[in-house]
């Protein structure tokens, strides 16, 4: 039976601090809306442009807390140069990826990835209710064209956490929950 420094010693730890889960979920579920009032299911079509500036008000703040915020949620913590993320792709490629407490080099250009994506679209649906681009149609397709994207980012997204998740044998979207992972062995 372990001993209790030993148990101490392999509790999880705080990884992702409250801001960083709440603006997380926050964007997703932003994002979720948008996406839904463009079909036909039942979503009020006048949700769109609310859950915008919704989703613009996480970009803004998460930019903001990847500057100040906790070590884990500033961006200096994780994101890295081209060299070390290709260097990581190819160990991902190889199955030999060391496992990160925070976001590895290529989560960590995701986010840098789905941040900016999102506040272009946010922008260029912004533009679209200004006078002077009202009813753009050229403006229109960009923002269309972003969304779209977008999906790809997230679908990409979501593969690199079960990937990633199952290779190191952890559940992150429950860390993304709870804030907390398993201390390096």
């Amino acid at each position: 039976m372990p001993s209790a420094h030993e148990l101490a010693d392999n509790a999880p730890i705080p990884v992702w601090d409250a801001a960083v889960r709440v603006l997380h979920w926050t964007l997703a579920s932003a994002i979720t809306v948008a996406w839904a009032s463009t079909l036909d299911i039942g979503v009020p079509p006048d949700w769109h442009e609310c859950a915008g500036y919704t989703a613009l008000a996480c970009v803004g703040l998460r930019l903001l807390w990847g500057a100040i915020g906790s070590h884990h949620a500033r961006f200096a913590s994780f994101v890295r140069g081209p060299r070390t993320t290709w260097r990581y792709a190819l160990q991902v490629r190889q199955g030999t990826a060391p496992r990160h407490i925070g976001h590895n080099p290529l989560g960590g250009w995701m986010v840098v990835a789905l941040l900016l994506t999102v506040g272009a679209i946010t922008v260029t649906g912004w533009l679209q209710t200004t006078d002077r681009h009202w009813g753009s149609e050229p403006l229109e397709q960009v923002h269309t064209t972003l969304a779209w994207g977008l999906l790809g980012l997230i679908a990409l997204h979501v593969a690199g956490v079960v990937l990633t998740s199952r290779h190191q044998r952890e559940n992150l979207v429950k860390a993304m929950v709870d804030g907390r992972k398993m201390p390096p062995s």
